[in-house]
Order: structure tokens, then C-alpha cells, then sequence
């Protein structure tokens, strides 16, 4: 099994070397830029892998794009707040030596945020499907969380993905804004949102997460990731909302 490593990017200076240096092991890696305005470019030709750029649309759509760029029929993806830990590594180096019956693999992620590894506030059943064969495989057309869709049949890694989420609270707000309009993009119907939408919603959501999830047990940093995610919510009924007056 020989595999491609696709990791795609925008304006990631401060994450692009060690994303190429934790997927070293594949047999090509693929950087796919969307005209990056920082450092990213120039830093990821000094590592000598293959560039490709497109303008961003959203994520789904760019991946969707890589994909058949690719040399091998074996592809892994990896975003650039993402690393391949050596156990992942060595379970893929095993991998890439057997025959096997799969045809994707979920993986489970280690999410970290504010410096601080988070274990529950709903971030415990986190996976993504990132090693993949590209000829059954491709995103779901969706802006926010789209995962593959394979039509062959799908295992597990036993080994996580580490994802470090957090740069600083200006850059996950602006990522927050940017989810929260793909969002309700997602979820936009003719029918305006309710009360229930504005006010239960993102209590459930908070509810949900930071005490039946266990959110509590992740301290000061679970209370700031389950608040960040039901104001999420809040704001992509408020954006629906806006959506539906023009």
C-alpha cells in the first residue's frame, strides 16, 4: 500500500512544518493552499512536497478537489492543527505492509484547546474518517463537519489523531464565526427559527455537553469549550434569521 497525504491550508505558518514533518512517512504529501497571504507557501516549499493551490470555498469542496490529485489510491488527510503521533504512525507503517479487507478508517481525535488536553465537554466521541481509498470515498457536500462517505466498508485505528484546535481566542473566533455562518447555510429553511431555537436550543446544547457529557470534569477550559459551542448555536439561528429578513 503506498498512500498520499493531503493537507490543505490557509494563512498556517505556525503549524505547516510540523503537519508535513508528522505525515514524513507517507509516500507523497500534498500541500493545497488557498493563496495563502502568510509564510505557509514559502514554508512548505522549503520542505521540498508537491504544491497545489485553489481558492477556498469551504472544506468539504477543497478536499473533494485534492482527492483526485492524488498519485496513490490510498490517500490520508490531515488539516494542518492536526498531528500523526508516532503510535498512529507505527499503526499505519503496519498497515501499509498488509493487505487489508477496509476500504477507510475512522480515527479517533485527541482534541487540546487553550493549551489544555480536553477529555469530555462532548468532544470524547470525536472521530473522522482521514485514511481513505480515493476511488470509493469522497466529503458529503455539507460546510460544517462533513464527513466521507464510502461505499466500501469502513474500519478503526486504534490509535488517535492529535488536534491542537486553539492558536489564540482571536483566531478561534473568527473560525467560530466563520462555522457558525456555514452552519446555518446547512441548516437554513424557509421557516424562521423560533424562541425554542434561541433560548432552548443552546441551553440544551450547554446542558448537554458540560454536565451529561462531563464537560465539568474538564474545568475552567471544559466551561469555555461548552459555552463557545451553545453560543455556536445561538448564533447560527441568529444567522438564519438574518438570512431570512433580506
Amino acid at each position: 500500500m503506498q498512500i498520499s497525504a493531503i493537507i490543505p491550508v490557509f494563512n498556517e505558518e505556525d503549524h505547516i512544518i510540523d503537519a508535513i514533518e508528522s505525515v514524513s512517512w507517507a509516500d507523497e504529501i500534498i500541500v493545497v493552499d488557498s493563496f495563502s497571504t502568510d509564510k505557509t507557501l514559502e514554508l512548505a516549499q522549503s520542505k521540498g512536497v508537491k504544491i497545489l493551490q485553489r481558492a477556498y470555498q469551504y472544506s468539504a469542496s477543497q478536499k473533494n478537489w485534492a482527492i483526485p490529485q492524488a498519485k496513490y489510491d490510498w490517500v490520508f488527510i490531515l488539516d494542518a492543527d492536526e498531528r500523526v503521533n508516532d503510535s498512529l504512525k507505527e499503526e499505519i507503517l503496519k498497515l501499509k505492509k498488509e493487505t487489508t479487507i477496509y476500504d477507510a478508517f475512522w480515527i479517533q481525535r485527541q482534541n487540546h484547546f487553550m493549551g489544555k488536553k480536553v477529555r469530555f465537554s462532548g468532544w470524547q466521541g470525536d472521530k473522522v474518517i482521514r485514511l481513505i481509498r480515493k476511488e470509493v470515498c469522497q466529503y458529503e457536500d455539507k460546510k460544517v463537519h462533513a464527513e466521507v462517505i464510502c461505499s466500501g466498508k469502513v474500519g478503526r485505528m486504534k490509535s488517535p489523531l492529535m488536534h491542537y484546535t486553539f492558536k489564540s481566542i482571536a483566531h478561534y473566533m473568527e473560525k467560530w464565526d466563520r462555522y457558525s455562518t456555514w452552519s446555518a447555510q446547512d441548516h437554513l429553511k424557509n421557516r424562521p427559527p423560533h424562541f425554542f431555537h434561541f433560548i432552548l436550543k443552546p441551553a440544551f446544547r450547554f446542558f448537554r455537553d458540560f454536565i451529561l457529557r462531563g464537560g465539568f470534569l474538564d474545568g475552567k477550559t471544559g466551561y469555555i469549550v461548552c459555552k463557545l459551542s451553545s453560543m455556536g448555536v445561538f448564533m447560527r439561528y441568529v444567522k438564519i434569521q438574518e438570512k431570512l429578513n433580506q
